[in-house]
């Protein structure tokens, strides 16, 4: 079985804020076929700057985080531990991070059809939309010179 394009989301709290706020848009994403998650991490950075690294399904399940479990598809191991350190890097001490790994499952249909149709995709690249918003306020600024 054929794959969509994967992304890889990490997300910060600050003061290991996790209220479960996210778990809900995430559901709504992966009941609706527009996501598969297929990976996800945890990391805890302690005041001392110690990090943890932890998968999701090794959360007590009292915690709100350990929610996102259930969301998971199936775990395969494509966010590297080595990735988590380079993220944990830049967390402040007393924050976490959570890193999904996900399948942009709605792509499935359009690439079937792409290939049917004899086509190939070129690319594929994801510009955040904070970059954009940056961008259209320099150009902006520019014009109003």
């Amino acid at each position: 079985m054929a794959l969509g394009p994967i992304e890889l989301l990490v997300m910060g709290f600050p003061g290991n804020q996790f209220t479960g706020g996210i778990l809900p848009e995430i559901e709504r994403l992966v009941d609706n076929d527009i996501i598969t998650l297929v990976d996800i991490l945890l990391i805890y950075k302690d005041d001392n700057g110690d990090v943890e690294i932890v998968e999701v399904d090794q959360v007590d399940a009292g915690q709100d985080v350990a929610a996102l479990s259930r969301f998971l598809d199936e775990s395969n191991g494509l966010i590297s531990e080595e990735d988590m350190e380079g993220f944990a890097d830049a967390l402040e001490p007393g924050s976490s991070a959570a890193a999904l790994a996900f399948e942009h499952t709605w792509f499935k249909p359009l690439r079937d059809e792409l290939i049917d149709s004899g086509g190939i995709l070129l690319d594929n690249i994801r510009i955040p939309g904070l970059v954009v918003e940056e961008i259209l306020e320099a150009v902006a600024a520019l014009e109003d010179e």
